[in-house]
């Protein structure tokens, strides 16, 4: 098992900040991957249940929206397309000093023995993106 957080500031209110990771399909101009909506959640379209293929032409994973409390945190596991027993997602959003504190966290585990270390690595390569997108959407 392998699990990494990585925080940053984003420049913008909490709610604004909170909207943008909750429709995860929202930073995509952003991205070198797509979020795309396959299955509406429950209330509302990006609501717990929601599932987003994530990737490019069809390829990569399937993600499902397990938890959301309005501007402060979301969860998401993997439910298809990767080589995981489980991999789980964790967005918090926090008021900081000129803006939203966002601390991402992935937790992993590979069905194959892969190093702590490296595992972690991948997962900060994950994150870092979606965060990097979110800055400039609120920047546009």
């Amino acid at each position: 098992m392998a699990s990494t957080t990585v925080d940053t500031v984003v420049p913008a209110p909490r709610e604004v900040v909170y909207q943008l990771f909750a429709a995860r399909d929202s930073v995509n101009a952003y991205l070198p991957i797509n979020f795309t909506l396959r299955r509406p959640g429950s209330g509302e379209p990006h609501g717990v249940g929601a599932r987003y293929a994530v990737g490019l032409g069809g390829v990569g994973v399937i993600e499902e929206t397990t938890a959301l409390v309005p501007g402060e945190r979301i969860e998401y596991k993997i439910v298809a397309g990767a080589p995981v027993k489980e991999h789980i997602g964790i967005i918090t959003f926090a008021d900081a000093d000129g803006g939203t504190l966002v601390s991402y966290t992935m937790t992993s585990y590979p069905k194959i023995p892969v190093p702590d270390r490296i595992m972690a690595g991948a997962l900060r390569g994950l994150i870092k993106p979606i965060l990097s997108a979110a800055r400039k959407a609120v920047a546009k």
